[in-house]
């Protein structure tokens, strides 16, 4: 059988006692990156009272989980398995989803632990009371496609999240401004890790505040909803209503 583990995004002590009693009968552990699971291991029998089992790290990310998928031997699953990622739930914004349909096409029986999701923690961090939330996960790196993402962002009429790294990070608040510099937003930066921080406000209020501020490490931006602007109203309209 398969099972799917989430893996402490910054915080070693978040792995579930599940996720320890799992990991210390598998005998193979399918990964995005044999080297940081491999890490991972050594660290969780350092920490915990954990012994693995394991004979053999099988590597499964973004780049060839479709190619090494496809030649699997479904006797495989008769072991105990694992998947893991470098950080967090498999899936989201992470490997894991092929696998997943693998394993429903060809009848493997597989299950899914809850665990650590930098996702869900920002968003109940934040303080946005809207039930309703819309995932993005990182933007396209530049160009009309990374426009035309953002504007969806905005005026989507949800509470949007938003994954995004340290060296684009001021652009993208520069960008958030130029459509709506008031729009209340929430970050957290390097989510249950040492230096941990986070900040709400108005969009140039954080700007102000971040441009002289070591920004380094990962983070998740959540964008309070704007129902009171129609989601039909383009960037440009924005724009000109500010001048």
């Amino acid at each position: 059988m398969l099972h799917f583990i989430p893996t402490p995004i910054g915080n070693l002590e978040d792995i579930t006692l599940r996720s320890l009693s799992l990991l210390s009968k598998a005998t193979i552990i399918l990964c995005e990156d044999t080297r940081v699971s491999k890490k991972l291991i050594h660290l969780l029998q350092d920490r915990f009272d954990f012994t693995p089992n394991v004979k053999k790290y099988i590597s499964i990310h973004s780049h060839n989980e479709k190619e090494v998928i496809q030649k699997l031997d479904k006797e495989l699953f008769l072991e105990d398995i694992v998947y893991l990622t470098d950080a967090g739930m498999p899936s989201i914004s992470d490997p894991g989803c092929y696998l997943v349909q693998y394993c429903i096409k060809n009848d493997i029986k597989y299950e899914v632990l809850p665990g650590a999701n930098a996702l869900t923690l920002a968003y109940a961090w934040s303080g946005f009371c809207q039930k309703e939330f819309l995932f993005i996960g990182f933007l396209p790196n530049k160009g009309k496609e990374r426009d035309k993402e953002l504007n969806k962002a905005m005026f989507s009429g949800y509470i949007t999240i938003i994954y995004e790294a340290p060296h684009r990070l001021l652009k993208l608040l520069e960008q958030i401004c130029n459509i709506d510099e008031k729009r209340e937003i929430f970050l957290l930066k390097e989510a249950t890790k040492k230096y941990q921080s986070y900040y709400k406000g108005m969009a140039f209020e954080i700007f102000d505040i971040l441009k002289d501020e070591n920004i380094k490490g990962e983070w998740v931006v959540v964008l309070n909803s704007d129902k009171k602007i129609d989601s039909s109203i383009t960037k440009k309209d924005i724009l000109e209503l500010n001048i």
